[in-house]
């Protein structure tokens, strides 16, 4: 079966973060990423009846996949079922269109029950220089505000809502806290934005017992030309007005540059000598 195939090809890389879609995939494809954020549960995963993801840990992201537009019906069942006859999230249907990227999430709601969502991710073109940020609630919890330094850019963001943000390539300081407040209960955590891309970043796991954390993933946008990096103090769009928060643009592509350079020296060094 071509989505178990895949599945298993995409497992070699599923630890909270994923990689932008294969550039070999068919333009009619669509891309699916699965994300466990269920805690404690170990699962296993069925699609259109057959075992598609064994042992399924938390945490844990796989994909993108690439799959043909249709409905795939998909079970979560416990680990090591015999079937999906018994599953305890679902079956649910998802229906997938050609060219579109998607991540389902198997999360819990904001009572605390097992539940799965659908999301869209949104690849349209971002303007130069620009990254997009994308904030999903799936933690059992009450709404939410999302923080950047300690201003509210997100407010009263409840489970299985999203909100999402256009911002400056840089680094956001991004934390999560009870709508109303500036008391973080995840993070703060440095989050990157990336010049045409989005990442997207997931609040799960349940706030009685403990265990909330954040989820990233990272997908393939399109961006305008020409392309750009801005540095130093930046504005950052809140609901209901503008407050400005200080990105640390370019950190990490002048360190890649760094890096580039310093291999190119050595090489170079190298080929003197043996020319030598």
């Amino acid at each position: 079966m071509r989505l178990r195939t895949s599945l298993t090809l995409g497992l070699g890389a599923v630890v909270l973060a994923a990689s932008a879609a294969p550039a070999f995939a068919a333009p009619e494809d669509a891309q699916l990423s699965v994300l466990h954020a269920v805690p404690d549960t170990t699962v296993d995963v069925w699609v259109n009846g057959d075992l598609t993801l064994d042992d399924f840990t938390p945490g844990t992201l796989a994909g993108p996949l690439e799959l043909g537009a249709g409905t795939y019906t998909v079970a979560i069942t416990a680990a090591d079922a015999a079937d999906d006859s018994a599953p305890v999230i679902g079956p649910i249907d998802l229906d997938l269109a050609a060219s579109t990227s998607y991540t389902a999430v198997a999360h819990l709601d904001a009572d605390g029950a097992p539940t799965a969502a659908l999301f869209t991710n949104d690849t349209s073109a971002t303007a130069a220089g620009e990254g997009r940020l994308t904030v999903r609630h799936v933690a059992a919890a009450p709404a939410v505000d999302i923080l950047a330094g300690d201003a509210g850019v997100v407010t009263n963001l409840a489970n299985p809502d999203e909100a999402t943000l256009d911002l400056p390539a840089g680094t956001v300081s991004a934390a999560v806290a009870a709508t109303g407040t500036t008391d973080p209960v995840i993070g703060p955590a440095d989050v990157p934005v990336t010049d045409g891309t989005l990442t997207v970043v997931y609040a799960w796991g349940s706030l009685e017992d403990g265990n909330l954390a954040l989820a990233t993933q990272t997908v393939a946008a399109g961006h305008s030309a020409p392309d750009g990096v801005p540095t130093g103090q930046v504005q950052v769009p809140q609901e209901g007005g503008v407050s400005p928060i200080l990105l640390v643009g370019g950190v990490l592509l002048a360190a890649a540059g760094a890096v580039a350079l310093s291999r190119r020296g050595s090489v170079s060094e190298g080929a003197e000598r043996d020319a030598a």
